[in-house]
């Protein structure tokens, strides 16, 4: 009699398991759109340049900033023209501590210190010391996890310095957010691709850091969708992914916004 009540127990066990996948499931794949507010290049000419990086994750549920540009002014000043409000943003994930990533942090967190700050493990105290003191909360990062409802990190990279990127699971497919890509753009989205256990990559957005020009072949191989380079990529592989990707490379700079349905 208790056996056929254990194995009924890990019948319905395994039935709650299966429904809370796939309750799940219906809460993945989200409408998702992406706007850059800080970049060395720009598409909205109202809107100013630097170099740096910083894109706006926006979801049903929320707004997340990853990097901050090099300097908070100007972050801040393409975001009131974006009609982006600063408060309302929960969420800001870091990729690296390179200055024109993270120059921007302190001036939005006296802005808006509501907000959790998701950095790399191996930041320095000093950093760490500045969130707290601003009044804001910061999670340490050293391997993949859940940021958001479908947003992951892929955790700490070796570069150096020490990266994190994002990846998205969209309904389109994965979508993969670099600061600069230290560790190597192609290893990234390799790294993307196992993790989430999944070959479909629509799209690679960000900084490439000055890759080789074998890059564009690589990510024609990895079965990359769509590309918008940006940032640190440089001039030379911008025009080689534009020319191989045609209507599938999408000019990022600062005040473009990409909405994946």
């Amino acid at each position: 009699m208790n056996f056929k009540i254990l194995i009924l127990s890990g019948i319905l066990i395994l039935t709650g398991t299966r429904i809370s996948f796939a309750v799940q499931a219906k809460k993945e794949n989200p409408e998702i759109t992406l706007i850059s507010v800080y970049d060395n290049y720009q598409v909205d000419p109202e809107l100013k340049t630097a170099w740096g990086f910083a894109t706006i994750i926006k979801t049903p549920q929320e707004l997340i900033l990853f990097d901050t540009g090099g300097n908070s002014e100007i972050l801040l000043s393409n975001m009131e023209k974006l009609d982006i409000d600063p408060s309302s943003i929960k969420k800001v994930v870091i990729s690296h501590i390179h200055g024109d990533h993270l120059g921007g942090l302190e001036g939005f967190l006296e802005r808006n210190s509501n907000v959790t700050v998701f950095i790399p493990n191996s930041f320095p105290q000093s950093i760490k010391n500045m969130i707290i003191q601003n009044g804001a909360e910061f999670v340490e990062i050293s391997a993949p996890r859940k940021i958001s409802d479908s947003i992951y990190t892929t955790g700490e990279l070796y570069g150096p310095p020490k990266e994190q990127s994002l990846i998205i699971d969209s309904k389109k497919g994965l979508v993969v957010i670099t600061g600069c890509a230290h560790p190597g753009i192609v290893t990234i989205v390799k790294r993307a691709k196992e993790l989430m256990k999944k070959d479909k990559v629509y799209l690679v957005l960000g900084g490439f850091h000055h890759p080789p020009l074998s890059c564009v072949k690589e990510f024609k191989e990895l079965g990359v969708e769509k590309v918008a380079p940006s940032h640190c990529t440089g001039d030379l592989v911008r025009e080689a992914f534009g020319k191989e990707y045609k209507e599938n490379f999408i000019e990022y700079g600062v005040g473009k916004m990409i909405e994946i349905k």
